[in-house]
Parts: C-alpha cells; sequence; structure tokens
C-alpha cells in the first residue's frame, strides 16, 4: 500500500455491482464524478449507471484498462476484483493508489467501527454483535461484505457504531483502517483464485490489525495460531473453546468478570457454534454491550440460513443445510458436531487443496460427490468411506438417502462454491431443502 492518504481528483471504479454502484453514488454525493468500468456488466448495472448519471464503460480491452489507471489518481476496485486483473496490476506497476470503500468512510465519517474478519463465522458474528449492541440501548448497523455497503450506510445519521464484515477483498484493498474493535476469527485458504496464493490471502486479513490506533482493541481466536501470530502488542483481548479470556468452562461460557450465560440455555452448541459465542461475547463487550444483552442475544439465537441449518428429521436421519461451507475449514468444523454423517460435498473449487476433507472421517461415513469438483471429492475420500457421484441435486439427495441410515445425518457441506450449477450458494442451500422436503412430503 501507498500510505493512508486517498486523492479522490480522479477515481476509476472497477466493477459495478452492489459496491461499486454504492461508492460511485457516495463519489458523487461528495461532488466527485468517477470514471466507472465493468468487464460484464448486468443489465441491472447498465440501468444504475444511468440513473445516476455516469457513462459506464463496458468491456474495455486491456490496453483500454491501462491507459484509464494510468491516468486515474486512484484504483477502487469491486470487492473480489481477482489481484492479477490488468486494472490491480497496472495500478501496482504504475504506482497508482488501491484503496476501498473503508478508505472512503474513514475519509468522510469518524463514528467507530466494530470489525470482524476470518475465513468462516463473520456473517454471524456480525449480526450477533449488532444485535448485542442494540439490546444494549446503542443502535448499531451490520455493513461491508453484506448486501450494505460500508459508504452506503453512512448516510444514517442515527446509527452509533457500524459493524463491519469484512472480508479479506476488501482489507487487502485498504490504504489505512482503524477501527475501534477489530476480531479475527480463524484462518484456513480460501479466495486463492483471487488473491493469488495462501501467503497473500493472509496478508490481506492481516491488514485488519495493520493500522490499529493507540485505543483500538484487537481481538483473537487464541486456538488459531496464525491469527496468533499476527496479534499486536498492546489492546488485545483473546477467545476460545477452553482457553482465553473467553471460553466455555463448567458448562458456561465465561469473561473476565465470570460466567455470562450457561451452554445449555443455548440453541446452537456445536464446537463452532461455541467459538462463536465466545467471539460474540469479546467482541461486542468491548464495543459496549452489557452482559445482559449478550447473554439474552445468544440465547435467541436459532442460526442464519445456509449455516448448518436444520432442514428436518425423517425416519431417524437429521438433514442440514451448509450450503454457505465453500472451503474444507467450514466443511470440516460443520461435520465435527455429529456422531454420524452422510456428507454432500463439491461444485467449483476456488483454488483450494480438497485433500484435507480426509480428516473429517469419523465422523463423516460416506459421501455424495457432485459438482465440478466431483473427482477431487472422490480422491478425497477414495478407500476410507463408500463415495457416491450425483449429476444433480436431486441425485445427490437420492443418494444421501439411500446410504444414510437412522441416527445419521445427511449434511449438504459443499467445500466448494456453487458456481457451476447455481447463482450462489443461496440458491444452492434453497434448492437442496426444496428437494429434501419434497422427498420427505413436506
Amino acid at each position: 500500500m501507498m500510505g493512508s492518504e486517498t486523492d479522490l481528483s480522479a477515481p476509476l471504479v472497477v466493477g459495478f455491482g452492489v459496491t461499486g454502484q454504492a461508492v460511485t453514488r457516495a463519489l458523487i454525493a461528495h461532488g466527485v464524478t468517477p470514471t466507472v468500468i465493468d468487464d460484464q456488466p448486468s443489465d441491472a448495472a447498465v440501468t444504475a449507471a444511468a440513473a445516476v448519471g455516469v457513462e459506464l464503460i463496458s468491456g474495455p480491452s486491456p490496453e483500454q484498462v491501462q491507459a484509464l489507471v494510468a491516468s486515474c489518481s486512484v484504483l477502487l476496485p469491486t470487492p473480489g476484483l481477482p489481484d492479477h486483473h490488468v486494472a490491480v496490476a497496472s495500478a501496482r506497476l504504475g504506482g497508482r493508489a488501491i484503496r476501498s470503500e473503508f478508505d472512503l468512510a474513514r475519509l468522510w465519517d469518524d463514528r467507530p467501527i466494530v470489525a470482524i474478519t476470518g475465513t468462516n463465522g463473520k456473517t454471524t458474528v456480525t449480526m450477533l454483535v449488532t444485535e448485542a449492541l442494540e439490546r444494549s440501548g446503542i443502535h448499531a448497523l451490520a455493513v461491508g461484505n453484506t448486501d450494505l455497503p460500508l459508504v452506503e450506510a453512512l448516510v444514517d445519521e442515527t446509527v452509533r457504531v457500524f459493524v463491519v464484515e469484512a472480508s479479506s477483498f476488501r482489507l487487502g484493498h485498504t490504504g489505512c483502517f482503524t477501527p475501534a474493535v477489530a476480531t479475527w476469527l480463524n484462518l484456513a485458504p480460501d479466495h486463492l483464485d483471487s488473491h493469488g496464493s495462501a501467503e497473500a490471502y493472509e496478508t490481506a486479513k492481516a491488514a485488519l490489525w495493520r493500522d490499529l490506533g493507540l485505543d483500538s482493541i484487537a481481538i483473537a481466536n487464541i486456538d488459531d495460531p496464525t491469527v496468533m501470530r499476527h496479534l499486536p502488542i498492546a489492546n488485545t483481548s483473546t477467545f476460545g473453546l477452553e482457553a482465553g479470556e473467553w471460553h466455555i468452562s463448567n458448562g458456561h461460557l465465561v469473561g473476565p468478570l465470570g460466567a455470562v450465560v450457561a451452554v445449555a440455555d443455548l440453541q446452537r452448541r456445536q464446537p463452532h457454534d461455541l467459538a462463536n459465542a465466545a467471539a460474540i461475547a469479546a467482541t461486542a463487550s468491548a464495543a459496549g454491550a452489557t452482559l445482559e444483552a449478550i447473554a439474552a442475544t445468544l440465547i435467541a439465537f436459532v442460526g442464519l440460513e445456509h449455516r448448518v441449518q436444520r432442514v428436518g428429521e425423517w425416519d431417524g436421519v437429521a438433514w442440514y443445510n451448509d450450503s454457505k461451507a465453500t472451503v474444507p475449514h467450514a466443511t470440516l468444523a460443520a461435520v465435527g458436531g455429529f456422531e454420524s454423517v452422510v456428507l454432500i460435498a463439491g461444485g467449483r473449487n476456488k483454488g483450494l487443496d480438497l485433500s484435507g476433507l480426509r480428516s473429517a472421517v469419523p465422523p463423516v461415513r460416506a459421501v455424495v460427490a457432485t459438482g465440478d469438483a466431483a473427482d477431487e471429492i472422490v480422491a478425497a475420500f477414495d478407500g476410507l468411506v463408500e463415495v457416491r457421484r450425483a449429476a444433480s441435486m436431486a441425485d445427490a439427495v437420492d443418494a444421501a438417502a439411500e446410504l444414510a441410515l437412522s441416527g445419521d445425518a445427511v449434511v449438504l457441506s459443499p467445500s466448494c462454491t456453487s458456481y457451476d450449477w447455481y447463482a450462489n450458494y443461496g440458491e444452492r442451500g434453497h434448492d437442496f431443502m426444496r428437494l429434501v422436503n419434497e422427498r420427505h412430503g413436506s
């Protein structure tokens, strides 16, 4: 990165999706009209560009992109734009600043930010920290890697705290990020197709703590050695399952001041749920939430869609939709909470090594392999358990039903993206649930 200043005299927005549109509207509201390009804009993007009065350059050639980058003051890439994209590569080669919406928010607003990153769990933690703050009488808003970009949320002057789900894409392109509370949940290989290497992905995540202020609090998962390696020296807090300032002990989630809530009172009690609960308590408390509000939030939580979401139980077999699990680390966390699992996995791999899924045996005792990565799934479990291939989600549900025995959990936890068969993981999860319910007459 090239320092923390952001020159907005001639910004170039690359990618005109949800965040690109929000950034463009925010720039215009601040008196700056950016140049906007998109490799393959949707019809909705074209309409949105016309509505705000900017020219959308569609599908520019590499030479055009290079020229536009050379004449811009700052590059504002859409989250997820690969590091090898010609715009990013040209900016780095030519010394042009690359910034994210986080930099714009820092430039325009000084309200406190609570930032949460991690390979897995950040959406859940973000939503529940926000709820705990609201229950404490502190108006908070969940933003960032959600349907609401941070720069768009700034217009709401009633918000006292922004709780930001901070993806590696945004962090990696941020010049200076100074959240008041910054929580790092975990790290496992992900998005290597965009970042290029595990090292680059880790570096992007570590930007969460790179520029913390003297009064900022860094909160870390004590059970993750990679996260702990990056932890700053001062103003820190830790959480974990059995260690850290916030952890599980004697059937309770406890913090520095004692017990917060009984595990038996929680509706989500798998190991990853309890780790998330400790992270939520640590983060929300640091941000000003009361322990009573934290406990009430955790007790009321039944789970988010597509995250080990219970679909139903028939003939002693429980079915779960964990479509959000697009990396092996998430799948291992999901199946680890069950005694016996029929796993449905596969989709489009994003450059990750799937062989680590072998460690899911046990509790996995049978596997249904799907999608573009079916061969990799088969190879991962070869010789360990029975594996069947499925040509569609309907086939996968049928195969899993044939393999399942009473007492099993059938878990759709793909370890891969959905982009071979579906537009997104939500569409995949909904289709899975529909097929399961139709099969069982629900």
